[in-house]
């Protein structure tokens, strides 16, 4: 049945009613799906992207462990006093014993510096045994030359293995990571050795212990043979109570491999490091949709309100659009004479349809063009807004997450969770509900979320006092306005300085309008670079320039940023913007 016989009516109210709610509710239901399905992808893409930049730092932390190992081994192996005892016709004599006295002392002092190395051991092909404590101490040398990390060092340069028990002393059974290296003298004898380093387990797991992906998610790592070298649930994966697919990620390149998990699946994110090692986050894509059910139940509700407000709507407007018929022929001329607010929709069989034929062809097109061109314009302002407003968005994340994770390393953990918290208000603030606009007092408490950061980032290096008078909080403002102007007076004004740095935020009513002004005493600029501000195209500035453009886009060019400067005296930046707070494209 083709469409125009299917909305032929009688009437030309059911008709338009009964077109308004097939396209109604054909459009709710293609809107509810996609929204459902963006939400979901939106959600897995960044916690994705988060697993990723997580495993990177992990992989960049255990690269350096790793390093500092074979940096230790290079400077045993390259300081000569090994290769001068090799070489040593009678190693026993008494300049032997100092010899091998001073050669443990070195190996003892650098153990009990480092509490992430376990050992440092050097056995020699003739027999030698140099360990960090006394020779009584070590295994025999028979039991030493049999484990694994002599035996394939023996077989090439450098051996690194998988977590393991290490068994060189006596009654001690240590987890560790071992690196073992072959060590060849310089004489004719051709006299080698291979130089055992042991990293303590126990800082793997403590860095990976408290790191979380979810509820179900977790990292692990796998050398390049296979073997686990850390995981969670190591002891259940020896009892083959679970499985990890080993061989599917040693044959992955960098990057995501999605798997089955039973009845759910998992997405595994791996990073391989530059000494083989593979680190591998898991995470499930179904818990970070936890409430998948809410979302579904929230847009059939609100999706079946609009249908029902959507038919009551189109109803109420086709019985308005099937009034008095005569009138038409009188609107007719009003067209004609330039009235283009009048339009008929077509309809076959009725008096309407009558009159619509010539009435459609003389205002069709032109209606049609100025809605273009109104809703054209209305698209670019829109997005013009939005574009400015991306680009001011806060760009010390990593450099935040950096100070965190120094600041837990040293068991700052008050000042780690104080940064934390500001972090997550900011995070929070900045994604924020659509809404353009925001009371002052939410922006005050962003900016302070912000200082609060930076402070702890630069100790000492500034500090500030915001002083707005009340009546202005409940007062509206455009959102992530005064923290780009803060920024830019750190690290444009105060950050270079060697004096100490002061920042003051200040807001008032001046003849009706707001002010608020973010005062510095940092470095400073002449007038040159003052005028440039606002008006140039380098990238220095270009948060403040956003800043400006936005207030006028919003309130109009009667409002936006000026600036007071001096060399070495400081700098002053007013933002004005009316009090009503009105104004601008909706979100």
């Amino acid at each position: 049945m083709k469409p125009r016989r299917f909305f032929r009516f009688k009437s030309i109210h059911t008709s338009i009613a009964s077109a308004f709610f097939c396209l109604i509710i054909g459009t709710t239901l293609i809107l509810s799906y996609n929204t459902y399905r963006l939400s979901s992808d939106s959600v897995t893409d960044n916690s994705v992207q988060y697993t990723n930049e997580l495993i990177n730092q992990v992989g960049t932390t255990i690269e350096t462990y790793i390093d500092n190992m074979k940096s230790i081994s290079s400077l045993l192996t390259s300081n000569g006093q090994i290769g001068q005892y090799l070489a040593m016709p009678d190693p026993h004599a008494a300049s032997g014993r100092s010899l091998v006295a001073a050669i443990e002392n070195s190996l003892h002092v650098i153990v009990q510096s480092r509490n992430d190395i376990s050992a440092i051991l050097f056995v020699g092909s003739n027999g030698t045994v140099i360990a960090d404590r006394s020779h009584g101490s070590v295994k025999s040398y028979p039991d030493l030359i049999a484990q694994d990390w002599y035996t394939k060092a023996k077989n090439g340069s450098i051996y690194i293995s998988s977590s393991q028990v290490e068994h060189v002393y006596p009654g001690e059974y240590p987890w560790v990571i071992s690196m073992s290296q072959t060590f060849r003298g310089d004489d004719s004898a051709g006299a080698t050795g291979v130089l055992l380093v042991d990293l303590n387990y126990s800082i793997i797991n403590d860095l990976f212990s408290r790191i979380q992906l979810g509820k179900r998610g977790y990292i692990f790592i796998v050398n390049s043979e296979g073997d686990l070298v850390y995981h969670p649930q190591q002891q259940i994966i020896h009892t083959n109570l679970k499985s990890e697919p080993i061989d599917a990620i040693l044959a992955s390149q960098d990057g995501q491999l999605v798997l089955p998990d039973s009845e759910h699946k998992k997405i595994l994110s791996i990073r391989t490091t530059n000494f083989g090692w593979k680190i591998v986050g898991v995470t499930y894509p179904d818990e970070l949709v936890g409430n998948k059910k809410n979302i579904q139940l929230s847009t059939a509700l609100w999706g079946s309100i609009c249908l029902i407000v959507a038919l009551g709507i189109s109803i109420v407007l086709s019985y308005t659009l099937s009034g008095p018929i005569k009138r038409l022929e009188a609107n007719m001329k009003q067209v004609e004479q330039g009235n283009f607010d009048i339009r008929a929709d077509i309809a076959q069989g009725d008096e309407i349809g009558k009159l619509a034929r010539s009435f459609n062809v003389m205002i069709m097109k032109i209606k049609d063009l100025m809605q273009r061109i109104v809703h054209e314009e209305a698209l670019l302002r829109q997005s013009e807004i939005r574009a400015l407003q991306s680009q001011i968005h806060p760009h010390f994340l990593y450099n935040t997450l950096e100070s965190i994770i120094w600041m837990a390393e040293t068991n700052r953990m008050k000042q780690v969770v104080g940064m934390t918290m500001a972090l997550s208000k900011m995070l929070r603030y900045s994604i924020g509900k659509g809404e353009q606009e925001v009371p002052v007092s939410l922006e005050l408490e962003h900016l302070s979320n912000y200082l609060t950061i930076q402070s702890m980032r630069y100790t000492g290096k500034f500090s500030y006092e915001i002083e707005v008078d009340s009546e202005l909080y409940d007062c509206r403002i455009v959102r992530i306005v005064l923290q780009p102007l803060v920024e830019n007076a750190i690290y444009h004004g105060i950050r270079r300085m060697e004096e100490h740095g002061h920042i003051r935020i200040a807001g008032k009513l001046v003849d009706g309008d707001i002010h608020i002004t973010v005062s510095d005493n940092g470095l400073g600029m002449d007038q040159a670079k003052v005028m440039s501000l606002l008006s140039g195209t380098k990238e220095q500035g270009l948060g403040v320039r956003n800043v400006h453009h936005r207030i006028q886009l919003f309130y109009g060019h009667g409002y936006g940023l000026t600036f007071e400067s001096e060399p070495e005296e400081g700098t002053t930046v007013t933002l004005r913007i009316p009090r009503s707070g009105t104004g601008g494209v909706e979100s």
